[in-house]
């Protein structure tokens, strides 16, 4: 659809929100940069492009070989230069809320399915210890197990766990909606705080806990208790009940 037309310009709405999406970026961009030794840095390069388009709008055939040539080097510099600033550009498009919002909607399926397992193991009395991975990988720790790469759902993790079955000890890791990991080992906690409180189930999910970001599920078998290790901390018995709200306050924080 044109919104305007003239004889050498046609302007639509696809312009429009082109427009409007590159002013978003360039705005963001400033607002990032701003106060901190890049913005003069961007100022700077902003002159040099400013030259590089005069040269080429006048012709000057030498200046525009000179920036063509340059081109791919200076792209190089412009990443070294500023590998810090775009480090805080992924962590902070990594914690924008559109993003988490995202990442709800696809952790939805695995908080309800994981729920549904470990209160079902808890009625069964079985125990189990289930790693969920965030952003810190998991491979080292799910190539000590039986990989499975199976799609999750809570009929296999209480399988996974029934006593005597070939994989019901250690853990399972979890990554995403697919399992791709069980009978795996995992580092027990050093922290002398927890060594002669818990038994090797609560001291292995403190224990990668605390080398990760991961979210740790505990199901005792002697108590049938429920327990949930994150960042180095261990939340004990919790209520059924309140269990998949727990889950999803440690898995979307």
């Amino acid at each position: 659809m044109t919104v305007l037309s003239w004889e050498f310009i046609r302007f639509g709405l696809k312009d429009v929100f082109d427009i409007i999406l590159v002013s978003f970026i360039i705005y963001q961009g400033f607002k990032l940069v701003r106060g901190t030794r890049s913005a003069q840095i961007i100022i700077g390069l902003g002159l040099i492009l400013s030259v590089a388009f005069i040269a080429y709008w006048f012709q000057l055939e030498g200046i525009t070989w000179l920036f063509s040539n340059l081109a791919t080097f200076g792209l190089i510099v412009l990443v070294v230069v500023f590998q810090p600033e775009l480090r805080g550009v992924l962590a902070q498009i990594g914690q924008s809320r559109l993003l988490r919002r995202f990442v709800m909607l696809e952790r939805r399926q695995t908080i309800e399915e994981v729920s549904r397992a470990a209160l079902r193991l808890s009625e069964l009395r079985y125990g189990a210890l289930i790693v969920i991975e965030r952003r810190t990988g998991l491979r080292n720790f799910s190539e000590s197990g039986k990989t499975l790469n199976s799609e999750l759902s809570s009929e296999l993790l209480v399988t996974l766990f029934t006593p005597y079955t070939p994989l019901h000890d250690g853990a399972v890791i979890i990554t995403g909606e697919y399992i791709t990991a069980a009978a795996a080992s995992l580092p027990l906690t050093t922290n002398p705080r927890y060594r002669k409180l818990y038994g090797m189930r609560h001291k292995a999910a403190i224990g990668v806990s605390e080398v990760s970001d991961a979210v740790v599920i505990v199901v005792s078998e002697e108590t049938s208790a429920l327990s949930i290790a994150h960042e180095g901390s261990l939340e004990l018995d919790i209520k059924k009940a309140e269990f998949k709200s727990r889950l999803a306050k440690y898995l979307t924080n």
